[in-house]
């Protein structure tokens, strides 16, 4: 595998449609910790309700800590489902495809280096300071 981006053969068109992927790969990413920190989240709130049951139950009102017990604990976030199922199908099934998806372009269009773009920007903008430092010193 190549490593130094110059050495890839991708035509502008390639490099813009691999930069964009990784992009939207990012976002998908960013995306699932946002999920994750939705799970924690609402894992936190369970654990307050269920306390509420409890005090509930302390201040004599059965009928509603039985409610909170038996409808809303036990029921899931979406469509029944708990938040970790909602983590796990997205994890398993989206993520997995679409990483999946992007080391396959990657792969075929760049060598499987990751973030050409990036790399091309830095060694341009370093030999840009080099060039300029080299003048300022004549």
């Amino acid at each position: 595998m190549s490593t130094d981006p110059d050495d890839l053969e991708l035509s502008d068109a390639e490099e813009q449609a691999l930069h964009e992927l990784q992009l939207g790969i990012e976002y998908v990413h960013r995306a699932y910790g946002t999920l994750l920190e939705f799970h924690h989240d609402l894992g936190h709130a369970m654990d307050r309700m269920s306390d509420a049951e409890a005090a509930l139950r302390d201040a004599g009102h059965d009928e509603w800590a039985d409610e909170l017990r038996d409808e809303h604990l036990p029921a899931g976030a979406i469509s029944d489902q708990w938040t970790f199922e909602l983590v796990e199908e997205f994890s398993t099934e989206f993520l997995t495809s679409v990483d999946g998806f992007e080391d396959d372009v990657r792969d075929e269009l760049a060598d499987g280096v990751d973030h050409v773009t990036e790399r091309r920007q830095k060694r341009r903008l370093r030999e840009r300071a080099e060039s300029e430092r080299a003048e300022s010193e004549k």
